[in-house]
């Protein structure tokens, strides 16, 4: 198991599917210029991107839900990596919180009208 994805996870019972661990790698290994371990920022970041990118798109393929998970996966490894720094996690919490909420901006004028029932 490579740096980008945490150890920890090997460990998982039952283990995490090979496809979310591998678009974890793909989606990390691309963030990061250097063979570092990735910091709570980094997975913070590209959870948010690609979150922005999937809600642009519409999120309606079933790829979207391999996507939904790894932004959820992404997350909770930018607090299990931040759960090092206790001090900082509530300020953090509170940052991505604005940050993702700052994603659901309104639609699109023509999303609007296909996301209605």
């Amino acid at each position: 198991m490579s740096a980008v994805v945490p150890g920890w996870l090997a460990a998982c019972t039952p283990t995490p599917p090979a496809v979310l661990i591998e678009r974890l790698r793909t989606i990390m290994q691309a963030r990061l210029a250097d063979d570092r371990p990735p910091g709570a920022d980094d997975y913070l970041g590209a959870a948010e991107s690609l979150l922005h990118a999937l809600l642009h798109d519409g999120c309606t393929s079933r790829t979207s839900a391999v996507d939904l998970l790894v932004v959820d996966a992404l997350v909770t490894y930018a607090f299990e990596v931040a759960s090092d720094d206790p001090a900082r996690v509530a300020a953090r919490a509170a940052d991505a919180m604005i940050r993702i909420a700052a994603l659901a901006g309104p639609l699109e004028p023509e999303r609007q009208s296909s996301a209605r029932p």
